[in-house]
């Protein structure tokens, strides 16, 4: 996460893998300007997790359904708890 130095906005990074290489990424500004690095990572998570579901509905329609959940890395303990934490959605 680094942000701009001209709106301060971050900058949301991902990217997803199927079999041995990527094939899906994004590093983009996020939309708002976040007051902590916390919620900087956690609208970041919440971006890569739009954009898993999207994806495992395009991989269905090709029939590559995916059994097991998908993983989303996070290096942010205060994110984590966040999204663990059912009183903050």
């Amino acid at each position: 996460m680094c942000g701009s130095e001209e709106d301060v906005k971050s900058t949301l990074r991902y990217t997803f893998s199927f079999g041995s290489g990527a094939f899906s990424w994004a590093l983009v500004k996020q939309h708002s300007v976040a007051l902590s690095t916390a919620k900087a990572e956690y609208v970041s998570a919440a971006e890569a997790t739009a954009q898993a579901i999207w994806l495992r509905f395009v991989l269905e329609d090709f029939g590559e359904e995916e059994a097991d959940a998908t993983t989303l890395f996070c290096d942010n303990t205060s994110a984590i708890a966040i999204s663990k934490n059912p009183v903050f959605h």
